[in-house]
């Protein structure tokens, strides 16, 4: 009778103890998705046959012999990589022209048949064990389209790329992304290809499980909408992911989200740091500046994305000084611009209601992304208010939600009290795995956040305040 007794309690606890966890609510990311989003800052390198022949899109009857880095270097891609802050690098391994950086068996048209080495060179070996050396993530390029393949347009090229998957997938180590185009041409039969899409993310879940996978609808991560730098104001990450396909025509529609998407598909903002994605001597003094760096981590990073930063490697087979000076730039900004004013010490925040201990108000500064504040069901437009001990300059709110528990805020506001009483309001919408909603430098005292709109009870990871500053020490957003 005592055991029984006893295991009754046990159960009754343990029982009382889930009824108190939030729900999640659907869709949600998975393991490997989170991993990703925890990633934010990584690097692309376009380098191949256009970088010697001067064009973006190359049309495949170029002769290999055109590829000859004089002094290519992939630990030095790596080295500036690491010291910008960079998690890892994606390389063009073959771009729509139908060149490959590796040997491969399934094409003629590779590195093996260039002067490079005498034909023995491996671009993506190299960038592999550089970024092993590094602690830096390897990551694939691959595009479907290309213009040299004579199987192109016809069923058995589906096989042959899958099958160039494949060797990417399994000779060198681990994958952290896949990436795939949308672009979709003529091969030079005239033909258009019919791209096999299940094979080829099929390839990918066999070879490289832990791999997400890139294109216009996924299936793990998304196309933002635009090559200029930014995710949008709103920001779902679910999508009505099988109502799309890489190239749609319409994907403007899609480019938010949807709030009540099917699937867990987050956007990647992908941007060059020249005008052109291939390296173009006339472009040596148009990289874009720290400052715009800056801006452009905000509002991608800042807005429920990751950040995807192509490098144009030069003829030589080397980041050129000008881009390596501007993310150097652009890491040191972040070093001093992301410092959280929001210290414990002289910081207090007051909350409007608490759902249970399990999602209390101290974990709005733990820094821990998967713990989180909570209100009451109750609670129609829960609040938090930030009070400091002296007033501090700053530019910058951040916000996040525990992305592992699904995306719920759908607007919000932030009222800002200066020290002299002043205050200011800005209304946004989503949240996501990272909000950062920039203002005009303030000398802020007090913060008053409402949660407004929700799709089901909210949930508010961490807070933090910044002052993002320019190149010249001055305020950023103004």
């Amino acid at each position: 009778m005592r055991f029984i007794l006893l295991a009754s309690v046990y159960l009754s606890s343990i029982f009382s103890t889930f009824a108190q966890q939030i729900v999640p609510v659907a869709p949600l990311p998975s393991p490997k998705q989170i991993r990703w989003q925890a990633l934010e800052y990584y690097g692309f390198i376009h380098f191949n046959m256009n970088t010697f022949t001067n064009v973006e899109w190359g049309e495949g009857k170029e002769s290999p012999s055109n590829f000859n880095p004089s002094a290519l270097d992939c630990r030095q891609w790596a080295r500036i990589a690491k010291a910008a802050g960079m998690k890892g690098l994606i390389v063009t391994a073959k771009h729509h022209d139908g060149f490959a950086l590796y040997p491969s068996k399934f094409t003629t048209h590779s590195v093996a048949k260039s002067p490079w080495k005498n034909g023995k060179g491996d671009v993506v070996k190299e960038l592999a064990l550089a970024c092993k050396e590094y602690g830096l993530k390897l990551g694939i390029y691959l595009s479907p389209w290309d213009r040299f393949h004579p199987a192109y347009g016809t069923d058995e090229y589906n096989k042959i790329y899958a099958e160039m998957q494949k060797e990417l997938l399994t000779q060198y180590g681990p994958i952290f992304e896949f990436w795939y185009d949308g672009a979709n041409g003529e091969g030079p039969n005239g033909k258009k290809q019919v791209y096999d899409w299940p094979l080829f993310h099929a390839m990918v879940n066999k070879y490289q499980p832990n791999a997400v996978q890139f294109s216009d609808n996924g299936p793990d991560i998304r196309w933002v909408g635009n090559e200029r730098g930014y995710n949008y104001e709103t920001s779902w990450s679910p999508i009505n992911r099988d109502e799309i396909y890489p190239g749609y025509p319409q994907f403007d529609r899609y480019r938010h989200g949807q709030e009540n998407g099917t699937h867990w598909v987050a956007p990647e903002v992908d941007v060059s740091i020249r005008p052109g994605w291939y390296y173009h001597p006339k472009e040596d003094n148009r990289v874009k500046s720290p400052d715009s760096l800056m801006k452009i981590y905000v509002a991608s990073v800042g807005r429920n994305s990751n950040l995807l930063l192509n490098i144009p490697v030069d003829t030589r087979g080397l980041i050129h000084p000008n881009d390596s000076a501007s993310m150097m730039g652009f890491a040191e900004l972040r070093k001093k611009s992301l410092i959280n004013l929001l210290q414990p010490s002289s910081t207090k925040i007051q909350v409007s209601s608490t759902f249970n201990a399990t999602y209390s108000v101290k974990y709005l500064s733990d820094k821990d992304p998967s713990s989180a504040w909570a209100p009451q069901v109750s609670d129609a437009q829960p609040s938090m208010v930030i009070t400091l001990d002296h007033a501090v300059h700053s530019n910058t709110l951040q916000l996040q939600e525990p992305i592992a528990l699904g995306q719920r805020i759908k607007a919000f506001s932030v009222e800002i009290a200066s020290e002299n009483g002043e205050k200011w309001l800005i209304k946004a919408k989503t949240i996501g795995n990272k909000r950062m909603l920039t203002f005009p430098e303030r000398k802020v005292k007090q913060i008053r956040i409402i949660l407004e709109e929700y799709r089901a009870q909210p949930l508010i990871s961490n807070l933090a305040l910044y002052r993002i500053i320019s190149t010249r020490n001055e305020s950023l957003f103004r």
